[in-house]
């Protein structure tokens, strides 16, 4: 069937639903482990793999073949965050799917009964953001009215929605925007998604070679959503290199730190001689084996160590 300019198939032909399932198995074969792929949005299905062939509503495909194509990118990715364009319908038995909102933030929450977190509350989905994460596009070729004018609806919708990204088109595809402005698209970068701030770290500034010692942390989440995948947190004892000399990892769980406070307790092995060291925060990316998230302070950053303080081991 013709539709603006391309082809609509036949979604529930055996041949087709077989070639998606194949190619999903390919695809999920090539990235689910790949590093620099943080979410995959499902596609495939409706004009432009936005799960919908409106106004032909019986051009879509049926509740089966949603369901064959939802279990297929499951058993491909079961290491990546998934999205859905829509959150009701068959979408609303699936759990473990984010979402993503394609027309942020005109539609996001607009009285109708078909805007995105319309669908997210007939789906029973409101308060799935703490597990999965939700994004999406802002309006093409609006930027400038939604940091402009609109400013104020865009970060309600920010909150309400608790978005975590914007792309493809966004405010920095827009030089107008960019360059007019760039503080309120940093604004909105902070407060999309996480940012980890400390606001209180104890610890004993001179302590016993050997010993073990006690570190307690608290901190805020300023953001509007969690960070979504499991990246192990470690506390580091650093000589003034910046070597790490021993490190532990934390039995926190950075997914669990949601909008709000946060508070942890460590305890630690202090290095086995005598000297100056730097104890170090750091959040590990499982690729580089390195920290990689910054909190949200004037900290010292030792090769991605979070410098919390000097102690002396005596």
């Amino acid at each position: 069937r013709d539709h603006g300019g391309g082809k609509s198939p036949d979604y529930n032909h055996p041949q087709m639903v077989l070639a998606m399932e194949r190619f999903i198995a390919a695809f999920g074969n090539r990235y689910n482990r790949h590093p620099r792929v943080a979410f995959i949005q499902l596609g495939l299905l409706g004009f432009w793999g936005e799960w919908h062939t409106y106004p032909h509503a019986k051009w879509f495909a049926s509740e089966a073949t949603q369901h064959r194509v939802l279990r297929a990118y499951q058993r491909a990715f079961p290491d990546k965050q998934l999205m859905a364009r829509y959150a009701d319908g068959v979408l609303a038995r699936y759990r473990k799917i984010g979402f993503h909102d394609d027309m942020f933030p005109e539609d996001t929450d607009n009285g109708k009964d078909w805007s995105f977190l319309a669908r997210m509350r007939r789906g029973g989905h409101t308060a799935s953001w703490k597990h999965n994460v939700v994004g999406g596009e802002m309006v093409p070729h609006a930027a400038g009215k939604w940091l402009g004018p609109q400013w104020a609806h865009t970060q309600e919708m920010v909150q309400r929605s608790h978005f975590s990204w914007i792309g493809p088109y966004g405010p920095a595809l827009d030089a107008n925007v960019a360059r007019k402005l760039e503080a309120r698209s940093d604004e909105l970068v902070r407060r999309m998604g996480y940012q980890f701030r400390l606001t209180e770290v104890r610890f004993s500034k001179q302590v016993v070679v050997g010993k073990a010692g006690t570190v307690a942390i608290r901190g805020t989440n300023e953001g509007v959503a969690p960070f979504y995948y499991p990246w192990p947190v470690k506390l580091a004892w650093l000589d003034a290199r910046g070597a790490v000399i021993s490190d532990v990892k934390l039995p926190d769980d950075i997914r669990t730190w949601l909008p709000g406070e946060f508070e942890f307790k460590a305890s630690v092995t202090v290095p086995k001689r005598a000297g100056i060291f730097q104890l170090g925060l750091g959040v590990i990316d499982p690729w580089t084996k390195k920290p990689a998230i910054r909190f949200a302070n004037k900290l010292t950053l030792l090769n991605g160590w979070a410098i919390l303080g000097d102690v002396e081991v005596k």
